[in-house]
């Protein structure tokens, strides 16, 4: 079993943080007290519940943030059967249709709650063991950083303010904590805190895989520090860069790197297959599973909605959008079309032929006649998509695997399986810097990891072949090669790197954090939006609101639970 999950799962632990009256008025069933767990193996068994909600996620809560992270961008439309299909989700892909009154995103912001409450639970047994009864106190102490670290910036990237909360303060209390308690740049220091501490303390490598490595934590800390950078007004505006976190960050990826623990697979498509799980690309992962003892197993809940239709059978969510298709078409000189990659969409199969496009397509959408899942006797059909009408024929790739793998499972009426959710790779690591390296006017640097990225794409097309030695589409990709297909200059360097985060982690889950993160969020996706007009009837009323948009509404639930406690975001009121 590939999960650090060797202990039985602890059935419901008792939580007094709610998101509406329903959990208030119900007596919790299955409670496991502290003071039934006071040895070692009940303390171990709560560190493992606390990591266990990772893998707690379900299309409602998804630990893979495809609806915050893409449908919320222009990588991707909602899809499904309709408008009104979990249409909570809706008001993420046309924005001014999202409301504090929300159920799912009230659950999202719950269930974060849950783990941190888990964390905390976990981290007060902890403190009352002696390290000679568990020898591993330390280590797991700061295992339980690294998670709370984890949830906190999920919270951060989703709402921007939210109740900062630690294992010293009493459950029943958490309710009277503001979301304005501290600032913005105060939270961000809470969760690199966590990230540090938890880094000062965690081993190079785990004996368990599933378990974050002292080099997981930097690879955190440094992407919470390249976003604390971005310094944000009230409004959500970038006021400034922070040069010196940028330098932190700069160093944080330089030990990452100098590792030598992590790598580029040879091939792209190597992160989205199970067989892989694991590998030097993974920097960490929730771990997934069949077989173990848990019913289902621990499988991938958040992927349960977005498989095709055809041999899947439902259910057709997180559809790539044509925005996203065209961006991956490149110039003669291979390289991304900045300014004109939307002014012709590819849509028919002499499309994909004409115009060259970057391998990295048909890794990442799932295309009418090309290969599927990379089994060239299957090839994705027009027939697959549930609502083409609406949200057009592609389908999302990267997540799903194909139903003839073993590690695949139909859990009616939904699809799943084992494949590792991975919330950081090698790839990060690298752009992570070359982001810093540019803003730090540094972009002759990033030029050699922007162009390793770019390289490694360009060998990524085994996968893609027929048998007949032909491709669906034509590849071509270069480097960036400066005085002879590009002029490398600052902002060319910034516009480059931009590109390239969304070319190799688009329908991933960060585009839109990218985008708000950048301080461009609402020019990008207006003009995505007036574009989107003409091909999607349901974005004719979308529309992205500056100041407000960019992350969503308090919950009004958890705003009526906090006793007014909780302050709404601007613009919602």
């Amino acid at each position: 079993m590939k999960t650090l999950l060797r202990y039985t799962i602890i059935a419901c632990i008792s939580l007094t943080i709610c998101s509406c009256s329903d959990f208030l008025d119900v007596t919790p069933k299955g409670i496991i007290t502290e003071s039934q767990i006071n040895d070692a193996d009940g303390v171990e068994k709560m560190c493992v519940a606390a990591y266990s909600e990772l893998g707690n996620d379900h299309f409602q809560n998804p630990n893979s943030n495809w609806p915050h992270g893409n449908v919320r961008s222009d990588d991707a439309y909602k899809g499904g059967d309709g408008l009104g299909d979990s249409g909570d989700y809706h008001g993420l892909d046309v924005y001014n249709e999202m409301r504090a009154t929300n159920g799912w995103m009230d659950y999202r912001w719950w269930k974060f709650y849950v783990g941190i409450s888990r964390v905390h639970r976990a981290m007060k047994l902890l403190g009352s063991i002696d390290e000679s009864d568990l020898p591993t106190k330390n280590a797991r102490i700061a295992e339980m950083k690294f998670l709370r670290g984890w949830y906190c910036l999920q919270l951060k990237l989703i709402w921007k303010y939210f109740p900062y909360v630690d294992e010293k303060m009493d459950e029943e209390s958490y309710k009277l904590v503001s979301n304005r308690q501290y600032s913005n740049d105060e939270l961000w220091v809470k969760i690199a805190t966590d990230f540090k501490d938890a880094a000062a303390v965690l081993p190079e490598t785990q004996v368990e895989v599933g378990r974050p490595t002292k080099f997981a934590a930097k690879a955190f800390l440094g992407k919470t520090l390249l976003y604390q950078a971005y310094e944000q007004n009230d409004m959500h505006e970038v006021t400034s860069i922070n040069k010196a976190l940028l330098e932190e960050v700069v160093s944080l990826m330089n030990e990452v790197i100098g590792s030598s623990k992590y790598d580029l697979f040879e091939d792209f498509g190597y992160n989205f297959l199970a067989e892989f799980d694991n590998g030097k690309e993974s920097i960490f992962a929730i771990q997934r599973s069949m077989d173990d003892g848990t019913g289902d197993g621990r499988l991938d809940g958040s992927s349960l909605l977005n498989h095709p239709m055809g041999p899947y059978g439902c259910c057709g969510f997180h559809i790539p959008s044509q925005n996203l298709v065209n961006v991956f078409k490149v110039s003669t000189d291979g390289l991304p079309l900045f300014d004109t990659y939307n002014g012709l969409s590819l849509i028919d199969p002499v499309d994909f032929v004409i115009h060259p496009v970057d391998p990295r397509l048909d890794h990442t959408v799932g295309i009418p006649g090309h290969i599927w899942k990379y089994d060239n006797t299957t090839l994705y059909e027009k027939s697959w998509s549930r609502a083409p009408q609406i949200y057009g024929h592609y389908s999302s790739m990267k997540e799903v695997m194909h139903f003839k793998c073993d590690c695949f499972k139909r859990v009616a009426p939904f699809m799943s399986s084992t494949k590792n959710t991975v919330l950081i790779r090698y790839a990060d690591v690298l752009l992570f810097k070359a982001e810093a390296l540019i803003e730090l006017n540094r972009s002759q640097e990033a030029l050699e990891l922007i162009n390793k990225i770019r390289l490694r794409a360009s060998r990524s097309k085994g996968m893609l072949l027929f048998d007949n030695n032909t491709y669906a589409s034509t590849y071509k990709i270069e480097e960036y090669k400066p005085g002879v297909n590009c002029s490398w200059t600052p902002d060319y360097a910034r516009t480059a790197l931009r590109f390239e985060r969304r070319l190799e982690f688009a329908m991933e889950g960060y585009r839109f954090f990218d985008l708000v993160r950048w301080g461009i969020a609402d020019k990008v996706l207006n003009d995505y939006i007036n574009e989107e007009k003409t091909r999607r009837e349901y974005y004719k009323t979308a529309k992205f609101t500056k100041g407000r948009d960019e992350y969503l509404p308090i919950p009004q639930s958890q705003i009526n639970y906090s006793e007014g406690n909780l302050v709404q975001n601007p613009k919602y009121e």
